[in-house]
């Protein structure tokens, strides 16, 4: 047993599926980077990546078009982010209450449409997926190229993404308002910045990321929509958020290391280890608890984080 787990195929192979199961969380992660900065704890990010996976999955099924999949996949994770939006800066209601109860929702009517547009079947239809992108000359680099450079677009783009996130929010006025409202949104709200609007705006881009979050797991990773597609992956993603002290980059790390795990137990199991198969299933959310207890002790929460703004309560 040992003797297969040791080799170099064996980490090569680890290693590369570390960076795509990373994939689906640290999208997600990086979009509630945006909506905790702004104050704002969404709890419905589970139920948003499988609304995004449902209709990423139809747009690609029926018009052939994986990018159609991933753009319905950001604009239904839009709309449904829009929800949470009305809940906890309109109305101002408890966001935790409110994300469990979008969560339920969102779960019911996912799987509602699903069998609306496709009916119950024997065999559940799938589309053709992202081919692997070799990245020239990279790409035949031995070990690293399989590792790093041999992967669908969907993955390169999302670790761009954390660049892209990290710049905006710290070397752009609109990440600094982004900040400001969540930090202190009476004094932004002195110096004339919308303290909801740029809620509603932050929350809006959580839903984008983790629709698209969603569509590659339909379509760039399994290529079919289960009930359970997500697994989890919605709570890991926030919680990444909390680990990563709220930084972009940071959250990459904890996303890769939910990808280590859940790429270790895939292979553990594959090699018949003689452990319950139970057990090997909580590794990934097991070592994610224990990073976010470690973390959450040393994180600087915003100071206005989950606490609803109203001009009238001065």
């Amino acid at each position: 047993m040992l003797s297969n787990i040791f080799t170099v195929s064996f980490f090569v192979s680890l290693l590369a599926s570390t960076i795509r199961l990373a994939t689906p969380i640290l999208l997600p992660a990086l979009g509630q980077t945006f909506t905790q900065r702004a104050g704002i704890l969404n709890l419905s990010v589970e139920a948003t990546m499988t609304i995004g996976a449902v209709a990423g999955f139809a747009a690609t099924f029926f018009s052939g078009s994986l990018w159609l999949g991933i753009l319905s996949g950001m604009v239904f994770g839009m709309l449904y982010g829009l929800f949470m939006a009305i809940l906890s800066v309109t109305l101002r209601a408890n966001q935790v209450i409110a994300g469990i109860t979008l969560n339920i929702l969102g779960a019911g009517l996912a799987v509602f449409f699903y069998r609306v547009i496709f009916g119950i079947q024997s065999l559940p239809p799938q589309v053709e997926p992202f081919k692997m992108l070799k990245i020239p000359f990279l790409s035949d680099i031995p070990f690293i190229g399989v590792i790093f450079f041999q992967h669908n677009i969907i993955v390169y783009l999302a670790f761009i993404m954390v660049i892209v996130t990290w710049f905006i929010l710290e070397k752009t006025t609109f990440g600094l308002k982004i900040k400001a409202v969540g930090e202190n949104p009476k004094a932004a709200d002195s110096k004339g910045i919308s303290v909801n609007k740029y809620r509603y705006i932050a929350i809006l881009i959580g839903g984008i990321y983790a629709g698209a979050a969603g569509a590659f797991m339909s379509i760039g990773y399994l290529n079919i929509f289960t009930e359970s597609i997500i697994g989890g992956r919605g709570f890991i993603a926030v919680s990444v958020v909390i680990f990563a002290r709220f930084l972009p980059i940071r959250a990459m790390w904890g996303a890769l290391l939910f990808g280590v795990a859940s790429a270790l137990q895939l292979r553990l199991q594959a090699l018949g280890i003689d452990v319950a198969n139970q057990l090997m299933l909580m590794l990934p959310y097991a070592l994610t608890i224990i990073a976010l207890v470690l973390a959450s002790k040393k994180a600087e929460f915003p100071s206005a984080y989950t606490i609803p703004y109203s001009r009238k309560e001065r």
